[in-house]
C-alpha cells in the first residue's frame, strides 16, 4: 500500500517505517504537525523542527502543519489538513503510525483515518518493551534521549545515546520506578539520529540541556547531515 507517516523523528515513528518497507509498504510522505509545546497528549514536541533533516536523509517528501493550541480536537483537525493533502497530492491507501500500546492514540487515528477510507497501519502495536528496545538496536538504529519526565531519569539522560547497556540499566530503573521502558507515556522522548532507511547520519553541532530538578528537555541548537561519515 501507499502510506504516508505520522512523523515525529522519534524511534518510534522512524522504526514503523522502516518495518512497514520490509512489509512491502511504499512511504509516500511524511506528515509532521509542529505542536505548540510539550503539553500535546496527541502528538510529539522536542526538536520537531529538525524532522526535515531526516525526511532529507530519507528522500521522503515531508508535508508540516504549525499548531497553535494544545487541544486534542485542534490538533486532529491539523492532521485531518494533512491526510486530505496528502491523500490529492500522493494519492496514499493509509497511514503508518509508532503506536505501540496506547489506545488513545490508536482511536483517535483511526477515526480520522476513517472519515477518509484510509487503513491504519501500525507495525509496532503490541511489542514487549524489552525485546523492542534491543530489536532497535539490532536494526542498527542510533537514538538519543531528548526528553525526561519520570522518577528515576536524571539529566545524566539528556542527550545520551542509547546502547545494550543503556537500556538494562533502564530496564532496572522501569521496575523500581513503575515508568514505561519504551516511554510511550511520555516518560522520556527520543531522536533518531542514524539508522537503515538514512542516506547520512544527523551531526548535532549544538544542544543545551535544560532542566528543573524533575522534567529536562535536550534542546537541539544547530545540527546538519554528516556528509563525511
Amino acid at each position: 500500500m501507499k502510506l504516508a507517516s505520522l512523523f515525529s523523528g522519534g524511534k518510534d515513528s522512524t522504526y514503523a517505517i522502516h518495518l512497514a518497507q520490509k512489509q512491502g509498504h511504499e512511504i509516500k510522505c511524511l506528515l509532521s504537525v509542529f505542536t505548540k509545546s510539550d503539553e500535546s497528549h496527541l502528538l510529539h514536541h522536542p526538536n520537531i523542527q529538525w524532522t526535515k533533516l531526516q525526511a532529507k536523509s530519507m528522500q521522503i517528501p515531508q508535508i508540516t502543519i504549525d499548531s497553535n493550541s494544545n487541544d486534542t480536537k485542534d490538533e486532529l483537525s491539523l492532521l485531518e489538513n494533512l491526510l486530505k493533502t496528502a491523500k490529492n497530492k500522493y494519492d496514499i491507501e493509509g497511514i503508518v503510525h509508532g503506536g505501540i500500546k496506547s489506545n488513545f492514540q490508536k482511536e483517535k487515528f483511526e477515526k480520522v483515518c476513517s472519515k477518509y477510507g484510509l487503513t491504519v497501519v501500525a507495525p509496532l502495536w503490541g511489542l514487549e518493551p524489552e525485546q523492542y528496545m534491543n530489536d532497535l538496536l539490532d536494526a542498527n538504529f542510533v537514538f538519543i534521549m531528548i526528553t525526561v519526565s519520570s522518577d528515576g531519569l536524571d539529566d545524566s539522560w539528556l542527550g545520551k545515546t542509547i546502547g545494550h547497556s543503556e537500556i538494562e540499566t533502564l530496564r532496572k530503573l522501569s521496575d523500581k520506578f513503575g515508568f514505561n521502558l519504551n516511554f510511550e507515556g511520555g516518560e522520556a522522548e527520543t531522536f533518531v539520529i542514524d539508522c537503515p532507511l538514512f542516506s547520512n547520519s544527523i551531526k548535532i553541532n549544538r544542544a543545551e540541556k535544560k532542566w528543573d530538578g524533575y522534567r529536562g528537555r535536550f534542546e537541539i541548537v544547530d545540527a546538519e547531515l554528516n556528509y563525511n561519515a
